[in-house]
C-alpha cells in the first residue's frame, strides 16, 4: 500500500490522502477539498484516481468531490447514513465493508460516529497497519461535535474501537492540529514527558512535513486516550466539581471535550 499525505495549505489545515496499489497504480482519495492540488499530486505521482472516500459529509472533506469525478470518473464511496447529504454517492458504506483498490491494496471500513453520526474511518490491515480517521481522532486530540455530532458516541468509538487497534497502527487525520492538541494535554497533564517532548518535535516541522504518530505514541500523549490517569482527572475535577472523586471514564471524556471546545 503507497501512502500519499497532501497538505492543503489552508486555514482549516486540511489534510488529503491518496491511497495507490503498488501493482496497478490505481488509486483513492480521501477527502478531497482542493481537487486541484489532489489531482495534481496523483498525476505527479502516476496514478489513477478511481475511487474517492468522503469520511463525513461536512464540506471541508466533500467540496472536490464534483471537481475530481470530472476529471477521472471516480467513484464516491462514504457512510450510507452520509450519503444523502453529501450527494452523488455511488456506494454506500457499513460497518465491516471491504474498500478493494487495484489488486494490493484492502481497507475496513470502520463505523465511527461522534464527530458526526455518519462518519466512518478505513482500516487498512497487515504488517503495517494504518487507520485514516478524518475528523474523528486527530494527532493528539479528538473531533469536536459541533455539527451534526455526539460526544457520548465519540467516546464509545475511542474506547470500543480506536483504543483497541494495533499499536504499530499509523495515524492519518483529516487535520493537522499536533501542536495545539499538545499544548491541551499538557494543561491537562503538565508531567506528561512524552507530550513535552512531542510538542517540541510538532514545532519543529511545518505541516507539510509533520510527523505520523502511532496508536502507541497517541496513547501516551493524547489525553481523549488517557482518561484513567489520575493527574488528568484530578485537575478536571477542579473544573467540572460535579465529577466527583472517582469519575467514570466516559463522564471524563465527555468533559474534556466540553473544555476543549472552549480552550
Amino acid at each position: 500500500m503507497l501512502v500519499e499525505r497532501i497538505w492543503a495549505a489552508n486555514d482549516l489545515r486540511n489534510f488529503h490522502y491518496l491511497i495507490a496499489c503498488s501493482q496497478t497504480g490505481e488509486a483513492l482519495l480521501i477527502d478531497p477539498l482542493d481537487a486541484r492540488r489532489c489531482l495534481e499530486a496523483a498525476s505527479k505521482a502516476g496514478y489513477t484516481v478511481t475511487q474517492i472516500l468522503n469520511t463525513h459529509e461536512h464540506l471541508d472533506h466533500t467540496a472536490g468531490n464534483a471537481d475530481v469525478v470530472k476529471a477521472t470518473g471516480a467513484k464516491v464511496l462514504a457512510h450510507a447514513g452520509a450519503a444523502s447529504r453529501i450527494g452523488g454517492v455511488d456506494r454506500g458504506l457499513a460497518r465491516g465493508d471491504v474498500i478493494k483498490v487495484g489488486r494490493t491494496v484492502e481497507l475496513e471500513a470502520l463505523d465511527t460516529p461522534g464527530h458526526t453520526r455518519s462518519h466512518v474511518c478505513l482500516f487498512a490491515h497487515g504488517d503495517a497497519p494504518a487507520l485514516f480517521c478524518g475528523d474523528t481522532l486527530f494527532n493528539a486530540g479528538a473531533g469536536n461535535c459541533h455539527h451534526g455530532g455526539d460526544p457520548g458516541m465519540l467516546y464509545e468509538t475511542f474506547v470500543n474501537q480506536l483504543a483497541k487497534l494495533p499499536d504499530a497502527t499509523r495515524v492519518y487525520p483529516g487535520h493537522e492540529y499536533m501542536a495545539r492538541n499538545l499544548a491541551f494535554t499538557l494543561d491537562r497533564e503538565p508531567g506528561n514527558g512524552d507530550a513535552v517532548h512531542a510538542l517540541a518535535v510538532a514545532r519543529a516541522h511545518d505541516p507539510e512535513t509533520a510527523p505520523v504518530t502511532t496508536m502507541a505514541e497517541e496513547k501516551r500523549v493524547n489525553a481523549f486516550l488517557r482518561l484513567q490517569n489520575p493527574e488528568i482527572v484530578a485537575r478536571l475535577r477542579e473544573q467540572f466539581p460535579e465529577l466527583g472523586e472517582k469519575p467514570d471514564a466516559r463522564a471524563v471524556f465527555v468533559k474534556l471535550r466540553e473544555l476543549r471546545n472552549r480552550w
